[in-house]
């Protein structure tokens, strides 16, 4: 036995597999030619990011479309930072969005699923030290001793001399103990981390091919990186290697600020013999701030957490269609030809990816959610917004429950055809907008609203007579086109004009025109401006309760 394996031996006295037994226990997987296996690795640190929806999102997909096979894996080693749960909430959120693992971590108390297991770091550790114990018998990983002191006097050594920062080359004190020397500082009781012995050159270059941004030139690594704390958990860097390695990724999709650790990464690859994934580096999702440009916050920006969208009753479809517009260039393109198509029937390409950050772009979510939410039909809609109100809004879940067929005929209002009204971005919206259409909601409006939104240039005394010349003629029986034609003809006696090019022609001559008439009816049927078509609305409130209404509003203005 040499030196360096009797080093090993006294690092990792219990660990007698080889790295031979992992590879036979994890062989090759049995799948198609240009199968993906991709992975979303998140920390158990808190919330669902939407870059991290975003990355899984693709992850997931580009498994998928290739008949591949897409894992969770719950990379736990930063035991500092996690936070209780929060392994649960990022499946359950991803769940909502439809993004299921084929294998992975499948929450505490539930069995893992796959032949790959386990997929959670931290039980994973006899892997890690089993492939970190051959690097120490080959002299490429070693046992550092270096206190945190000497470390932050080494950083201020290289800052006032301007050279790189980190533990490298001739700064790497502890890569020049002999193993003897090692063991005795061992033997001591010195705490100790390890690390991979790198014999990189940063002056050299490596080129490397990156899926979406083509082929790159990157400085070679030549950092001793940690590989193994003081804890007995692997760091990012190293774990990342074997459990790639093991669970035979061959894809992996990641957030471009991964970038400078390529070098790193393919370093580690290369020592132990293995093949590398090939890695796609993500544009970063950004913020405008102030005429700048900065990546979605955290701390900053509420729409940064998943659970924002999911709180406002956003559509996951929206969403997920919105980050596909990010995703490919030519998406968008593909929507307008397949309007109720299902966003997973368009093929994921890492050629038509965009090397830029994409702007995150509310506007642009809120549009998509609104087309989206238009082509449910009512039963649909019905049963999405019922689910919505049970966890986040009681006011909506009561009125829907009080009469569901009633809310089916509110939602319904012109929705059901080629180009469908377009009334909601959220299911948070529903109950602000459509709370007027029941008697008790309408009484509470019309009890706290000190003025009525009625057109300021009309007298009180037109509007009542108005009111009065309709409100016992409703036509609401007849067919809408006749109805109109009826409410031409109230509009016309009530010395409104009946056109509106004449009336913008020769407006002195009138009182107004059909248009304050609709509004009129719209104020005095719900206190609003805007509402749905004031035909179905009517319809939908009845004649009793319409005529209730302008009563009450009658009443309100003084008459």
């Amino acid at each position: 036995m040499n030196d360096y394996e009797r080093l090993a031996d006294i690092i990792f006295p219990d660990i007698l597999e080889t790295i031979d037994d992992l590879e036979k226990r994890y062989p090759i997987r049995n799948l198609p030619d240009g199968a993906c296996v991709t992975r979303f690795a998140p920390s158990p640190t808190g919330f669902l990011h939407t870059g991290s929806l975003f990355t899984s999102l693709i992850s997931w997909k580009m498994a998928k479309q290739s008949n591949g096979v897409f894992i969770f894996r719950l990379e736990d080693t930063d035991t500092k930072r996690e936070i209780k749960g929060s392994d649960i909430d990022l499946l359950t959120q991803l769940d909502i969005f439809g993004i299921n693992p084929d294998e992975g971590f499948m929450g505490e108390g539930n069995p893992e699923k796959g032949n790959y297991a386990p997929y959670r770091q931290s039980d994973r550790a006899n892997i890690y030290k089993i492939v970190i114990k051959d690097l120490i018998k080959r002299g490429l990983a070693y046992p550092c001793f270096c206190t945190p002191e000497e470390l932050s006097s080494l950083r201020e050594y290289q800052e006032k001399n301007k050279l790189n920062i980190g533990y490298y080359g001739e700064h790497a004190k502890c890569s020049k103990l002999s193993p003897s020397d090692a063991i005795s500082k061992i033997e001591q009781g010195i705490p100790y981390v390890i690390r991979f012995k790198s014999r990189g050159n940063s002056l050299n270059k490596i080129k490397v091919h990156d899926l979406i941004r083509g082929d790159l030139e990157l400085s070679e690594n030549d950092q001793h990186i940690v590989i193994f704390k003081s804890d007995g958990l692997p760091t990012y860097h190293f774990a990342h290697l074997c459990d790639d390695h093991f669970m035979r990724t061959t894809h992996v999709t990641r957030g471009e600020e991964w970038l400078p650790s390529l070098p790193i990464h393919l370093e580690l690859f290369n020592t132990m013999g293995w093949t590398a994934p090939l890695y796609a580096h993500l544009p970063v999702i950004m913020k405008q701030e102030d005429g700048n440009r900065r990546k979605l916050s955290k701390r900053k920006d509420p729409e940064a957490a998943v659970s924002y969208f999911l709180e406002l009753g956003y559509p996951t479809e929206g969403i997920l269609e919105y980050l596909l517009t990010i995703a490919n260039s030519n998406f968008e393109e593909w929507r307008l030809q397949n309007m109720n198509s299902n966003i997973f029937d368009f093929n994921l390409s890492f050629d038509k990816m965009t090397l830029d950050g994409a702007l995150f772009d509310l506007a642009k979510i809120n549009n998509i959610c609104k087309e989206r939410l238009s082509r449910l039909n009512k039963d649909e809609f019905t049963l999405r917004a019922l689910v919505f109100a049970k966890q986040y809004d009681n006011d909506l879940f009561e009125i829907i429950n009080k009469d569901v067929d009633y809310f089916k005929n509110i939602i319904n209002i012109e929705r059901e055809k080629d180009n469908p009204r377009k009334d909601y971005e959220k299911f948070s919206d529903i109950y602000p907008l459509i709370k007027f259409f029941y008697k008790d909601k309408y009484d509470e409006l019309l009890d706290s609203c000190d003025v009525l939104p009625f057109n300021e240039l009309l007298n009180k005394s037109d509007v009542v007579n108005v009111i009065n010349t309709y409100k016992d003629d409703l036509g609401i029986d007849l067919p809408e086109e006749d109805w109109f034609n009826h409410l031409k003809e109230i509009t016309v006696k009530c010395g409104f004009c009946d056109n509106m090019k004449e009336y913008k022609k020769n407006k002195e001559a009138y009182k107004g025109s059909i248009a304050d008439i609709s509004e009129i009816i719209r104020v005095s049927m719900s206190i609003r401006k805007n509402t749905p078509n004031p035909y179905w609305v009517l319809k939908i409130l009845g004649k009793e309760e319409v005529q209730r209404r302008f009563n009450l509003i009658i009443k309100k203005l003084g008459y």
